[in-house]
């Protein structure tokens, strides 16, 4: 097949890239940042439909990923236009160029932000959508979006809710890198590695064992064999459908820094602060669905695993040019 991935210079489209072409697949990556050697890059902005014409005339693609969304929540409370007009304005500039092309198919990178607060925990694909800041509107507005464009035009789409996205490469050759970091995981290694004074740890009164929140972690490998899983699914005939992805498993914040001190056997010092508004208690993914439709079954699901991952990332400061520009 060959196949657009869209955002595939950043975090989790770079590890989708690396599985297709390892599956002999046709990959072309259009980003603003280049992919690295010997991966076909069309440098362009999807907010540019004159651009996004020209690809689509240059090749004929079987299927889209699409993962250039900006991503950080606090900045899309400080800068909402940034991330309606990114996540959702160019988004929607892909999707008419994809229509135009005659391309049908598309796996969409959403989030468990769509969710909110969770009413019930774990939560499944059923749980209300009711997103708490715009971050979590930009991808639900897609969902909705891609629900019109299946009935008048029979794009047919899966839209994967990631949790806590963590981890890296097995193999070291890939990982996360974003400026600034938020994501829990790097932030205790940068830590661990010295990079880092202390990691913060905001709240220590939750209704948890620990007192600390609960958050469900998914290799980002595994994200990307989820997104292979789907994209076969839409070419063998599957109609649009949304998927949460996790483990079903929580690790409350004290847990992941206990697991990192004993991975990396190092000290990592912490500071506490107060809880951060509207940080919930657990988060935790119901990914049944996921499984039983799509045939996903996470293979790095241990806890230790995907942190000795990015700590075999992290030890390789400073990095290589591949790594996360964009979620």
């Amino acid at each position: 097949m060959r196949y657009l991935v869209v955002g595939g210079s950043g975090y989790i489209g770079s590890h989708m890239v690396n599985h297709l072409l390892e599956a002999s697949h046709e990959v072309v990556v259009a980003d603003l940042v280049s992919p690295g050697p010997g991966i076909c890059w069309a440098r362009l902005d999807i907010a540019d439909e004159a651009a996004l014409d020209l690809l689509f005339g240059m090749y004929r693609f079987d299927a889209v990923f699409h993962f250039a969304s900006f991503i950080q929540v606090g900045e899309s409370v400080s800068a909402p236009g940034k991330y309606y007009q990114n996540n959702v304005a160019a988004t929607l500039a892909l999707l008419q160029a994809m229509v135009n092309a005659g391309v049908r198919h598309l796996v969409f990178s959403s989030s468990a932000a769509v969710y909110g607060d969770p009413q019930a925990v774990p939560i499944n694909e059923a749980h209300p959508k009711a997103p708490i800041n715009p971050y979590g509107l930009s991808k639900w507005m897609v969902e909705q979006i891609l629900e019109d464009f299946d009935r008048a035009y029979g794009l047919k789409s899966v839209c994967l809710r990631y949790f806590n996205a963590a981890g890296a490469d097995p193999r070291g050759l890939l990982g996360e890198r974003h400026e600034p970091e938020t994501h829990l995981i790097p932030l205790i290694l940068q830590a661990a590695s010295g990079r880092r004074e202390a990691v913060t740890v905001f709240g220590r009164d939750y209704d948890t064992p620990d007192g600390t929140c609960i958050r469900d972690y998914v290799h980002v490998n595994d994200l990307a064999a989820a997104h292979a899983l789907a994209v076969d699914y839409l070419m063998a005939g599957g109609e649009r459908a949304a998927f949460n992805l996790g483990n079903g498993l929580g690790f409350s914040v004290q847990q992941v820094i206990d697991t990192a001190r004993t991975v990396t056997g190092r000290p990592i010092a912490t500071l506490d602060a107060p809880r951060r508004p509207g940080d919930p208690p657990r988060l935790v993914a119901d990914a049944t669905q996921a499984m039983q439709v799509l045939g996903w079954q996470p293979a790095y699901a241990a806890l230790e695993q995907i942190v000795l991952h990015a700590w075999q990332w992290e030890l390789q400061y400073p990095w290589p040019a591949r790594g996360a520009i964009r979620g």
